[in-house]
């Protein structure tokens, strides 16, 4: 891979953590309209499966995209993934940003820890060690023993940890799909089109009529998603996981800017040192786990 490639990548994925935080942002900018959490989740859906439709119409794949086999795998992996989005649209509205970004960075330690029983993957001692010292950055963050202090409701934080462990299952998911022959665009138009109807089917009885502003704020939190997931792509494509992975992390940077500048969530001390200890953690599975693929080719 050349060092011009590796750049392209690096950059994607540091435009999608941007890309990502922005939507954050959109979201958090609704509060004040009392959206439902399932209604925010439909405009995101509609847009998503739009984009994603509209894309493979140029291509003339749509038909070919919604054929599979495996219905049971993709609605799994339809109910987890919304499970981990409106829980993570949970948190936006009711947490600071930059502490939603950095508690969704403990998904791959809960992969790691679902790998064994569901994948039979074997983990050794120096990654285990890396979990629970990334377990200990989600509770340097949360400071539960001050909760009142920290200004960090128990409750939110207890949801979007609850979407962090589904995002990890829809990852598992995800894997078992690809490996029994499913396509990318299979994947996501199914998971598009599913979370659309189930997100739209819950929340008809709750339904708030949003006025041209939030539905604007929605409707651009959606297309901020659309290119997120479009940047991630593109750089996972054109580049090496082990380069690439760690930039993941640079999202803490734009979530914090925008929740510093309109919502005055400045980060504490106790909220970088916990960042910094989940992004070490993270970093060293990734490499780990990347090590390891190599000694076994």
């Amino acid at each position: 891979m050349t060092d011009a490639g590796r750049n392209r990548a690096i950059l994607c994925v540091l435009a999608d953590g941007a890309c990502f935080a922005v939507a954050a942002a959109l979201i958090k900018a609704t509060r004040s309209a009392g959206i439902p959490v399932v209604e925010m989740v439909v405009f995101r859906s509609a847009v998503i499966a739009a984009a994603m439709m509209a894309a493979l119409a140029l291509q003339g794949g749509v038909l070919a995209a919604l054929r599979t086999r495996r219905w049971l795998g993709h609605a799994v992996r339809i109910v987890l993934g919304f499970a981990a989005m409106a829980s993570s649209y949970y948190g936006y509205v009711r947490l600071p940003l930059a502490s939603v970004t950095a508690l969704n960075f403990a998904m791959p330690l809960f992969l790691t820890v679902l790998s064994v029983p569901l994948l039979g993957e074997r983990v050794g001692w120096r990654r285990w060690a890396a979990v629970l010292a990334g377990f200990a950055g989600v509770l340097v963050i949360v400071r539960p023993w001050q909760a009142v202090a920290a200004g960090l409701p128990l409750v939110a934080v207890a949801v979007v940890m609850g979407g962090v462990v589904a995002w990890a299952l829809t990852t598992i998911t995800i894997r078992r799909l690809g490996a029994a022959g499913e396509g990318n665009a299979t994947i996501v138009l199914l998971y598009s089109l599913g979370t659309l109807v189930l997100s739209a089917g819950l929340a008809v009885p709750v339904w708030v009529a949003p006025s041209p502003r939030i539905a604007a704020l929605l409707v651009a939190a959606g297309l901020a998603t659309a290119a997120a997931q479009w940047l991630m792509t593109e750089a996972y494509r054109g580049g090496e996981a082990t380069s690439v992975a760690p930039f993941e992390y640079g999202a803490i940077i734009p979530a914090s800017l925008l929740g510093a500048l309109f919502w005055g969530e400045w980060p504490d001390g106790w909220t970088i040192a916990g960042v910094a200890i989940l992004v070490a953690a993270g970093v060293y599975i990734w490499r780990r786990e990347n090590a390891l693929a190599r000694t076994r080719r």
